[in-house]
């Protein structure tokens, strides 16, 4: 092999190593844009005269109409009504008796071993008193404390109350009630002893067949049950669309009844306080 050969071997070796670092430079360049982070989404900021109510602001509200697990379906609707005034820097923008319409966007009905039920909802349009309408997006923040139902203020679900405890004096009460009845029949049989146990036993099987057949309490929402929503974004308002000369506001909120603290108890009936599904 000629010395000219091995002189092109090593110039086309060379361009070819070259080639190779300058491929892996573009890559690692590409690589590191790429992990540039996103740049932060732009908020709107107040116009000139504009009145903001700032996201978080929480306006308490009372349902006009009742929702429940038992019934509701995704995107049914949910209508209430504010019952406190919204006040930002002296002024208020929020008056009660503005109307505020929502949606039911999930529910889980409560499961006849275990599980609870479920609901989520999502706050929409509001209608002030001077007829000012504004499409917006809210969260449930706070509910009602008279009512039985839990809320998981991270996720904004409203779970239904749990009935472990109501299973169990199910599964005594029908004990007791089966072992007094085994007794007198075994009495009457001249074997007492037999009749306590049968009569347990059959009790404590019709119990354990209330829990297994019945569902857990439903997520119920009662006409004026009060909750708290959290605004997700900002609210503006012109100066002409908050003012209230000529609304009609001041006016009482009929809100309700609102929830009964005991209406699962109250409403429980059949072998154990256990209330068989319909």
């Amino acid at each position: 092999m000629s010395m000219g050969d091995n002189t092109m071997k090593r110039m086309a070796m060379a361009m070819m190593l070259t080639l190779v670092a300058s491929t892996a430079s573009f890559g690692q360049a590409d690589a590191a844009k790429s992990e540039e982070p996103a740049p932060a989404l732009k908020t709107r900021e107040a116009a000139e005269g504009e009145l903001t109510v700032p996201r978080g602001t929480r306006v308490p509200l009372a349902l006009i109409n009742s929702v429940s697990t038992k019934h509701a379906l995704p995107g049914d609707r949910i209508y209430l009504e504010s019952v406190y005034p919204i006040a930002i820097d002296g002024r208020i923008l929020i008056p009660p008796g503005t109307y505020v319409s929502g949606t039911v966007t999930r529910t889980k009905r409560p499961g006849r071993v275990k599980g609870k039920g479920e609901m989520f909802l999502r706050f929409e349009q509001m209608i002030l008193p001077n007829g000012t309408i504004r499409d917006f997006t809210g969260r449930i923040g706070q509910l009602d404390g008279r009512s039985p139902e839990g809320l998981d203020r991270e996720e904004g679900k409203i779970d239904s109350e749990g009935n472990k405890g109501e299973d169990a004096g199910t599964v005594a009460q029908t004990t007791a009630a089966g072992a007094s009845i085994g007794v007198i029949a075994g009495a009457a049989a001249n074997n007492a002893g037999m009749g306590l146990g049968l009569g347990a036993a059959a009790g404590a099987a019709a119990g354990l067949a209330g829990v297994f057949l019945t569902r857990g309490p439903d997520v119920v929402l009662e006409r004026g049950t009060q909750l708290d929503m959290v605004l997700d974004r900002d609210l503006f308002f012109s100066d002409a669309e908050v003012n209230f000369d000529n609304a009609v506001t001041g006016r009482p909120v009929d809100v309700g009844n609102g929830p009964d603290p005991n209406r699962n108890r109250n409403n429980s009936g059949g072998v154990g306080g256990r209330r068989f599904p319909l």
